[in-house]
């Protein structure tokens, strides 16, 4: 089948809201969570961590600790600096890039409060955290930097031995950026914060190391997203050969890139199995997680446009500071080169120019969240459109669709120099204007400022694409990030005619078991109940670069089709020879073999084929035996979804309340595998990103404390708190893939943020505010409404 019938033949299973069939194991309570894993002979470890953001390590004693009931060991960072290297930074963005050392466990300094500085293993988590209040650690504080333009411009050092608290300087630049600004008859200049972010997955982070029984190898237990990647880091991190350590994802509750990384507490469960010959389990409180798992955004954008009287686009200049944290964990000086590339969004013109500093800070790192980058530049580019039409008095709509690439199906070049795959970006446009009900939505809110009513009605738009997909090998080595974009699957149909298929991708919710099988059952005409996917375990599935970033259908299920095409291509040559038939003569529906154009003529189904290639009596001259394949895929390119939200918000001009009553999403993740998914997880991404808007925000005080740690203080959103979301979509097959898939786990989070934030200007532009800081919270709308009535007195 050739990849125009991949796309538009129907099929019974791809395109069809099949429910999921990882779902009835986890609503009964049946979920293989990290945490319920305890081996026999169990040790439990806590971990003791710093209460100041910057500070001087003078001395540790453990000895009172030590002796505590049912203590087994404590070790501080001293005693365990011999059994690992420094955590590595998997993107060092630019040659001159400064990259601290990052040892599990800190020796001497710290430099985030929540830095592990001494670990304790007991026969209990109880007493386990109980020893912790007996370790005696001398600090010498010192002021942390925490402002992350303060920290540029000369605070204290996070790591004096650098002598700044720049960690890079990248920088990109097309077209003539000066002469578009000259030319232009109107400059908008907008300064913006995408606030810190805490990914709070509903499971915490845990792990369970246990040593084999015999030999020298380990099994890993976490709650990761990367399973393969973080076999690789802790072969070298802790110097076990790689083919001597396994390591398995069980049921993971939630990721959102949080779980993208090597974090400390998976490095010390191997050498505290490794010393203690017994397994290491280790738990995260919800305060802990929110102290130790790495932060997302983080940004100080300002985005300058240039545009003539009629709102074209001339040219746009961008800089970005990037709070780094205190250390570089595997992806972030990348994150903001995300963003670089995304910034001028779905709009076509000349010249664009971009500079990005990473600046170290005496908190958390910071890495992945959903949107990685593209939604910290899409953000930046559609609150500057909106500024621009408000400038110009135009509709946002029309200021947008003057500024579109024109449709295409195979390739358009953005002006950050990529090479968008397709899209359509005036129809979707206009569906959503349509769905939205975008005149009358106008004519209400007209109505209501003349009426002068105490709540206003504002209307925010987004526009977005994304380069998803995170995948070509080639443009990630020039993009200097340490690893391949490719996936593996293996498909493998056994004697009985089942099929077995082999993932490299490691899903955490997003469905692949269900999505998966329903490719392999249309593609083989077999029962989707009779197909296995297995995953997550890399014995098992020892290749893969798991799960993040929209790769999974456009790269590992496109791998996954791909290896039903090498299983079918095999079948069909032992099935002539069964036939007694010309290869060239058989056609394939539905799961079985048959001479074309013979009515009522022999056949042999796909499953019979599988039997005969396993007993291998009578196999054609050279066959092996069996009916297994593999294939790896690496893409010649991202994927870019696209769509356009409106967001409907309700001002309460005398409180500051915004309530959403209404949302429209218009999305194009290329074909659609299963709708019900895609529909989950746009719900998810919209829900995650008003909750930036409205509500999340990681807060520091000034000695650096982390106060918004716990769920008492981190607010997000819940169901009261959102709309029913009204999504539609359409259909833009990506040219990169066989299936034509695009990603779309994170497009919600995309879009949202700034659709919610827009509307919310769009209400209080009357009053004479332009411009309200994330989280948009009831007091800093009212403060922005008394502000403005004092400066118009």
């Amino acid at each position: 089948m050739t990849e125009t019938e991949v796309r538009t033949t129907a099929r019974p299973n791809v395109g069809t809201a099949v429910p999921r069939r990882e779902d009835p194991q986890l609503l009964a309570g049946k979920g293989n969570w990290t945490g319920n894993i305890a081996p026999p002979g169990t040790v439990h470890v806590a971990v003791l961590r710093s209460p100041f953001a910057r500070a001087r390590i003078a001395s540790i004693d453990v000895t009172e600790a030590a002796g505590m009931p049912g203590v087994v060991a404590v070790y501080t960072g001293a005693d365990l600096a011999d059994e690992w290297a420094g955590i590595p930074c998997a993107w060092p963005v630019t040659e001159d890039i400064r990259i601290p050392e990052h040892l599990p466990v800190a020796v001497d300094h710290v430099r985030f409060a929540g830095e592990a500085v001494a670990v304790v293993a007991a026969a209990d988590a109880a007493a386990a955290q109980d020893a912790l209040e007996h370790i005696d650690v001398d600090y010498e504080p010192a002021d942390p930097a925490l402002d992350v333009e303060e920290s540029l411009a000369g605070g204290p050092h996070v790591h004096e031995e650098f002598g700044t608290n720049e960690s890079y300087t990248w920088e990109l630049a097309t077209g003539e950026v000066d002469a578009a600004f000259a030319e232009a008859d109107v400059h908008v200049a907008e300064r913006y914060v995408q606030q810190r972010l805490q990914p709070t997955p509903m499971e915490q982070r845990a792990i369970v190391a246990v040593p084999e029984p015999t030999g020298s190898g380990f099994t890993l237990y976490s709650s990761t997203q990367i399973p393969h990647i973080l076999r690789s880091v802790l072969a070298g991190v802790c110097s076990v050969p790689e083919q001597d350590l396994r390591v398995v994802a069980p049921d993971v509750g939630g990721g959102f890139g949080g779980k993208l990384n090597v974090y400390p507490e998976e490095c010390i469960g191997i050498v505290l199995a490794r010393r203690l010959s017994r397994p290491v389990k280790w738990v995260a409180g919800r305060t802990e997680d929110g102290q130790t798992m790495t932060h997302g955004r983080g940004q100080v954008q300002y985005v300058e446009l240039a545009a003539r009287n009629d709102g074209t686009l001339l040219g746009m200049r961008v800089r970005i500071l990037a709070d780094m944290g205190a250390y570089l964990q595997l992806l972030t000086p990348g994150i903001p080169l995300l963003s670089a590339f995304i910034f001028p969004g779905v709009y076509s013109f000349g010249a664009f120019s971009i500079e990005c500093k990473g600046v170290f800070t005496n908190k958390t790192p910071t890495d992945s969240y959903r949107g990685a980058g593209r939604t910290e530049g899409i953000y930046g580019v559609e609150r500057a459109m909106d500024a621009l039409a408000r400038r110009l008095g135009m509709d946002p709509a029309e200021v947008r669709r003057r500024n579109y690439h024109p449709p295409f199906d195979n390739g358009a070049a953005t002006p950050a120099g990529l090479e968008m795959d397709s899209g359509n970006y005036p129809l979707a446009l206009d569906k959503v204007l349509d769905l939205a009900g975008y005149d009358r939505l106008r004519a209400e809110q007209r109505r209501r400022r003349e009426a002068g009513e105490r709540v206003q009605l504002g209307i925010g738009l987004c526009s977005y694409t994304e380069n998803g997909g995170l995948s070509p090998s080639k443009m990630t080595a020039a993009l200097r990030l340490g690893a391949p974009g490719w996936e593996m699957a293996s498909v493998r149909m056994l004697s009985t005619g089942a099929v077995q298929v082999v993932t490299g991708t490691s899903p955490h919710g997003q469905g692949h078991e269900t999505t998966w099988a329903q490719i392999v059952a249309d593609r083989l005409g077999v029962p989707m109940d009779s197909v296995q996917v297995v995953h997550s375990d890399t014995r098992a599935a020892p290749y893969g670069l798991d799960t993040y970033g929209s790769r999974s259908a456009a790269v590992g299920g496109t791998a996954v089709y791909l290896a039903c095409e090498k299983v079918v291509t095999k079948a069909r040559t032992l099935a002539a020879h069964m036939l007694e038939a010309s290869e060239q003569d058989l056609e394939f529906t539905d799961g079985a073999f048959s001479v074309a154009g013979v009515s009522g003529g022999s056949s042999v189904t796909i499953q019979e084929v599988a039997g005969a290639a396993y007993l291998a009596a009578d196999l054609p001259e050279g066959m092996e035996p069996g009916l297994s394949e593999e294939q790896f895929f690496d893409p010649p390119n991202f994927t870019y979804p696209f769509g356009t939200h409106i967001c409907v918000v309700d001002v309460d001009t005398e409180t500051g309340r915004v309530t959403i009553p209404e949302y429209y999403a218009l999305d194009d993740c290329g074909t659609v595998i299963n709708p019900a998914i895609v529909d989950g997880q746009m719900h998810g991404g919209i829900a995650q990103g008003i909750g930036q808007a409205l509500y999340e925000d990681a807060v520091y005080d000034d000695d650096g404390n982390l106060t918004s740690a716990s769920m008492a203080d981190y607010l997000v959103p819940g169901a009261p708190d959102l709309p029913d979301f009204t999504l539609d979509h359409t259909v833009t097959p990506s040219p990169t893939n066989a299936l034509g898939a695009k990603g779309a786990g994170e497009s919600g989070s995309i879009a949202s943020t700034p659709a919610v934030v827009n509307a919310v200007i769009d209400a209080l532009q009357p009053l004479g505010v332009n411009h309200v800081d994330m989280p948009v919270t009831p007091f800093r709308v009212w403060e922005a409404i008394t502000s403005a009535q004092r400066s118009s007195r």
